[in-house]
């Protein structure tokens, strides 16, 4: 399930793209229209910006815009950026591994080949989907 962070972070992203023409938008137009929480809004596009997904203004006409193409901005990198890895256990992890404490022996676990699989489906729609695609839909 997505948290609430990357759903809102999702959704600001989404109106960013589709209302940002020469202008950035301002966080309490996104914060209105979409009916996000003001403060936590400003904390998610804070951490998008970090990650080189967003840039700001300041000052008058100041607000958000995407720093890239949003047909270049994958889900896949979006929701890893909000919220950490898109695998469900740690072993299966491309980004984020770690060994299962509880797991003998990962090779010859049935558990962890079906969550490589789930993985790997997920992944790549999530790799073929763009924010562009997002916003259009």
């Amino acid at each position: 399930m997505l948290s609430k962070k990357t759903k809102y972070g999702l959704k600001a992203l989404i109106y960013i793209a589709k209302h940002s023409g020469t202008e950035p938008v301002l966080i309490s137009e996104i914060s209105d229209n979409e009916r996000i929480p003001k403060k936590f809004l400003e904390a998610i596009l804070l951490d998008l910006k970090k990650h080189g997904i967003l840039g700001s203004k300041k000052g008058k006409g100041g607000g958000y815009y995407l720093l890239k193409d949003p047909k270049e901005i994958t889900a896949a990198t979006l929701i890893r950026v909000l919220d950490g890895p898109l695998a469900m256990l740690p072993c299966v992890s491309l980004n984020y591994y770690e060994k299962c404490d509880d797991c003998p022996d990962e090779v010859k676990c049935n558990l962890n080949k079906f969550m490589a699989q789930v993985r790997d489906n997920t992944l790549s729609l999530l790799q073929q989907k763009s924010l562009y695609d997002l916003a259009i839909l």
